[in-house]
């Protein structure tokens, strides 16, 4: 039987566990669906690649993701962190294991339309989430 090691266990015998250092950008105001695509093209790339390639895109969410993953690497090189225990962490060795995109709350707002009718106009917010492991 496979016994699955935890991502969040520092130690296992003498060989250290890779750590993982996420980021999220929270009520992002930018629908899922535009930054969905630009997640799926960085998923499994090293952070410095992940980044080369977002400043490419000309979308507005390659923007925001490019910003979260930033601070993601940040959160992999502060020695204060508890996660890294005093050390820093080398930034070529980082992949980018997960990004994903969620839906978050939305604004609705009434538009007038002909007739005496209404539609609704949904303002839709995301949650942007990434995380770094080291190889």
């Amino acid at each position: 039987m496979a016994v699955r090691v935890s991502v969040k266990e520092t130690m296992v015998g003498t060989e250290a566990v890779n750590m993982a250092y996420p980021a999220m950008h929270r009520y992002a105001r930018i629908s899922a669906r535009k930054v969905r695509p630009l997640a799926d093209l960085v998923r499994g790339k090293f952070a410095d690649e992940a980044l080369e390639i977002l400043r490419y895109q000309p979308n507005r969410g390659a923007r925001l993701l490019e910003k979260v993953i930033k601070s993601a690497l940040g959160n992999a090189q502060d020695p204060d962190n508890p996660k890294n225990k005093g050390r820093t962490v080398n930034i070529e060795s980082l992949v980018v294991v997960q990004a994903y995109v969620d839906g978050g709350p939305m604004f609705k707002r009434v538009r007038p339309r002909s007739r005496g009718m209404a539609n609704v106009i949904r303002k839709r917010f995301s949650h942007i989430h990434v995380t770094l492991e080291e190889l």
